[in-house]
């Protein structure tokens, strides 16, 4: 990001002389949003979009509202901030879903290649405020992450309430994110004026709770020669919009918006996510709930009397089960959205600082780390004294637990891994974002055999799903809506198969007796799949129905209990037998992360937002 401090300083000290409820001279600047670069043409775009800019004095400075790439890839994210380099006026910049959710460097890349996540400036009088908005990793409704609210929280407090504030988020500030309540609350008690989004391509109006909002356009041009983006002037109490197109400068007048400000002394409420759903099981209870002031974006492990869990400010910690009190932290120095494993004394994880770690499970002390090519986001599988993980530089590796001494490593796989391997009949198998699923021999790190889906879009690879192994098969669903179950030894596939009107994606689960491999689909449905089976063979469908869901963390059996993670913060426990609902707990409006059993009648679950709960029943 470009910081022009004598611009900046001057237009403070004019926003500190002038009465700060209303900006006193009108001004204009760009709003550009969903670059895409990596995508066709995206490159071509953004570069008229810029010399265009550059033609025009009177912008005062650039927004860009998010999805500045495809895929997340540090090259793109590389490729667009030289592009936007060549602006000759001040930038600010956030991320949107594309930069976040597929990111291989977990969203670190982004903040060291444009320096934060969140922006926060003063122009005429006004004050403006942009924040990341997700899902960041895990595919799921979008969410302004735990560490954001808690960033808008400091930053709103040194704000004069009469000052008039613009803000941006690549979302809409609706149910389209998880906790849009939490931003739209906290600028409620300013003097919010108006807030814009990208995320849709088009430009569109919204009242987001009786606060203006506008949605601009893609600068990618679609089915056009030429792209395009806004030009926004504020003044004499509105905010005029016009489309401009580079290349043959046009200007196209679209909307003007009043902005008078939101009134804390408005009356009339507005929906916010209900939690009653926990009273009708009164014998459901939290013993404890741990409240992070940043994300959670993995699952947790269990050590003795204490779950060690991570957080995206780069923390390993450990919690006493008992009461939830933090008994160690370990920081590292990138996001985590690995799962830590434990085995005896150990506990392993990767990090988006290009690390994997081995910590003293009981004090959280470092025994060793091994440094890999590029950021690490995928979970380890600990067997046998080895330690498996995968990671964004095209490797996977086998790590001698006592030492962190390298065993072997696999060179060969396209895209980057996300997913924890599958340890079953002497092989390793996993996924990548590079649409292949890989079976190694677990001793030697061999290629036994890969198989690619066949998808032009990477997106669509079996990357997210924690591959189960029942009966000699192997079994994996992907964002193609497809399950396929492959013969364990030769890769062979015995089935692949979608269902009419089942949308399956990523969320995989097996039983504990092996005979059934659980499908959580994306209408919240719960089916069993028949594991010895040489077809898809359909066992049951739950009669619970979930709601729209996009969670790819997988159903947990435990005994005769199934229980079901969701993205609205839900966990379902579903009896085996007659596949009714148990019970229901809702700690959250944000995405389940993962269920783990914590002994009879008791487990754990955190959600993105930075909580983490023991749940006794």
């Amino acid at each position: 990001m470009k910081f022009y401090s004598r611009l900046l300083a001057g237009s403070m000290l004019l926003a500190m002389l002038a009465p700060v409820a209303e900006a006193q001279t009108a001004f204009k600047f760009a709003e550009v949003s969903d670059t895409h670069v990596g995508s066709d043409h995206a490159l071509e775009d953004l570069q008229r979009t810029v010399a265009d800019i550059n033609s025009q004095p009177d912008l005062a400075f650039v927004i860009i509202s998010g999805d500045i790439t495809e895929f997340g890839a540090d090259a793109e994210l590389q490729q667009a901030k030289a592009v936007l380099d060549g602006l000759q006026k001040p930038w600010y910049i956030i991320p949107g879903n594309h930069d976040t959710k597929w990111s291989e460097s977990g969203g670190n890349t982004f903040r060291k290649v444009f320096g934060s996540e969140t922006f926060s400036f003063s122009y005429g009088g006004y004050r403006f405020l942009g924040t990341n908005c997700g899902p960041n990793m895990r595919m799921g409704p979008g969410q302004v992450p735990r560490e954001n609210i808690v960033w808008l929280d400091k930053t709103l407090k040194g704000i004069n309430k009469r000052t008039p504030l613009i803000y941006i988020n690549h979302y809409p500030q609706n149910a389209d994110l998880n906790n849009w309540y939490e931003a739209i609350d906290r600028l409620k008690q300013h003097n919010i004026q108006l807030i814009l989004c990208g995320h849709g391509h088009a430009n569109r109006v919204f009242d987001f709770e009786e606060i203006p909002g506008v949605m601009c356009r893609s600068n990618l041009r679609a089915k056009d020669s030429i792209g395009g983006y806004n030009i926004v002037t504020i003044g004499n109490g509105k905010a005029q919009f016009e489309e401009r197109t580079p290349v043959v400068q046009k200007n196209r007048a679209w909307v003007n918006i009043p902005m008078a400000g939101h009134s804390a002394a408005v009356t009339r409420t507005f929906p916010r996510p209900s939690f009653a759903m926990n009273d009708s099981f009164p014998a459901v209870k939290a013993a404890w709930v741990y409240q992070d002031n940043s994300d959670i974006g993995s699952g947790m492990a269990l050590y003795k009397d204490r779950v060690i869990s991570t957080n995206t400010a780069g923390e390993v910690y450990a919690l006493r089960l008992t009461d939830g009190k933090k008994q160690w932290t370990f920081v590292t120095k990138g996001k985590i959205y690995a799962t830590p494993a434990v085995s005896g004394d150990k506990v392993v994880v990767g990090s988006s600082d290009s690390f994997i770690y081995c910590l003293d499970a009981a004090t959280g002390k470092p025994v060793w780390r091994f440094e890999t090519g590029k950021p690490v986001v995928a979970s380890t599988q600990i067997v046998n004294g080895v330690a498996y993980t995968g990671a964004s530089d095209g490797h996977f590796r086998a790590l001698d637990l006592s030492t962190g001494k390298l065993l072997w490593e696999f060179t060969g796989v396209n895209g980057f891994v996300e997913d924890k391997p599958l340890f079953y009949g002497g092989n390793i198998y996993f996924g990548s974002w590079g649409n292949d699923f890989y079976a190694l021999d677990a001793h030697t790190g061999a290629l036994k055999w890969k198989w690619n889906n066949g998808a032009a879009n990477r997106m669509f690879s079996p990357a997210a799903c924690w591959p189960v192994g029942a009966d000699n098969k192997i079994f994996i669903v992907a964002p193609d809506r497809y399950m396929t179950a492959f013969n364990a030894a030769t890769g062979a596939v015995i089935w692949r198969k979608s269902l009419p009107d089942v949308r399956m994606r990523e969320s995989l689960g097996l039983s504990a007796d092996s005979n059934e491999v659980f499908i959580k689909t994306m209408d919240g449905q719960l089916y069993a799949v028949a594991a010895k089976a040489d077809t898809m063979q359909l066992l049951w469908r739950s009669p619970v129905e979930m709601g729209y869901e996009l969670d790819p963390a997988a159903p947990v059996a435990h005994g005769e209990v199934i229980y079901i993670p969701t993205h609205a913060g839900v966990v379902y426990a579903i009896n085996r037998g007659n596949h009714s609902l148990l019970w229901k707990y809702k700690l959250s409006n944000c995405l389940v992360n993962q269920v783990l059993a914590a002994g009879d009648r008791q487990m754990l679950f955190s959600t993105m937002d930075g909580k983490l709960a023991l749940l006794r029943y």
